[in-house]
């Protein structure tokens, strides 16, 4: 896609997240984060060049590849992904900015294990399953703000900074609001919590308006 072009689509997006924090307020702030999954190391390359500089991965090698070989830029790599516990110690070498994806207080206390051993610490969101669908990782929302002091209180080496989710698997938007309103909830509920990641390519802006400030954008950041 011609660089221009390009330019003018990001732009088109960025003015609809305008829209919708200013339904929230003016002082509502939004950040962007580029889902990398689908795309290659040139996509990576051309968004940067046009200003952003969060981007994900859902899989731990794919996070480790592509982050080692765009190790020249300033890039702020997210992980987003279900982790497997056989797959932590790859996770925590690649250092990721944000572990958006803490799905559970068992995998918290094996992060916890393998973290403190090696002397390094995570930042981290808990994963909230607010629309309780199966298919969905994720602590219920009943149990969230529970689980969410007990990671605070035995994994020191795992800063927690907020929640996520994934928006109910539907096409009623009432259905959708409501998951996020759920997170956002609990969110609001959570001392020192300053991170709601809420919203993907085809929700971002219903979420924003329901309180998210961290977006999670694949498909619409990079358009074939």
């Amino acid at each position: 896609m011609d660089t221009v072009i390009y330019k003018q689509h990001i732009d088109k997006i960025i003015e609809n997240i305008e829209k919708a924090r200013l339904h929230v307020s003016p002082h509502h702030i939004v950040k962007i984060v580029a889902v990398s999954k689908y795309s290659d190391e040139e996509a990576i390359k051309s968004l940067y060049e046009i200003g952003q500089r969060a981007f994900a991965e859902n899989k731990v090698q794919d996070l480790k590849i592509k982050s080692q070989s765009l190790d020249e830029l300033p890039l702020e790599w997210h992980f987003i992904g279900n982790l497997q516990k056989n797959k932590i110690n790859q996770l925590i070498a690649t250092a990721p900015s944000l572990f958006q994806s803490l799905d559970s207080l068992e995998l918290a206390l094996a992060l916890q294990k393998r973290l403190e051993k090696n002397s390094q610490n995570i930042d981290a969101l808990l994963q909230i399953n607010s629309a309780k669908e199966e298919s969905k990782s994720g602590a219920t929302p009943e149990m969230a703000e529970d689980i969410y002091v007990q990671i605070k209180e035995s994994c020191p080496n795992i800063n927690l900074r907020g929640v996520m989710s994934i928006g109910a698997y539907t096409d009623r938007e009432s259905e959708i609001q409501k998951s996020f309103e759920i997170t956002h909830s609990i969110y609001e509920h959570l001392k020192d919590a300053t991170i709601c990641s809420m919203g993907m390519s085809g929700d971002y802006e219903l979420a924003i308006r329901c309180g998210s400030n961290m977006v999670r954008l694949g498909s619409v950041m990079f358009p074939r």
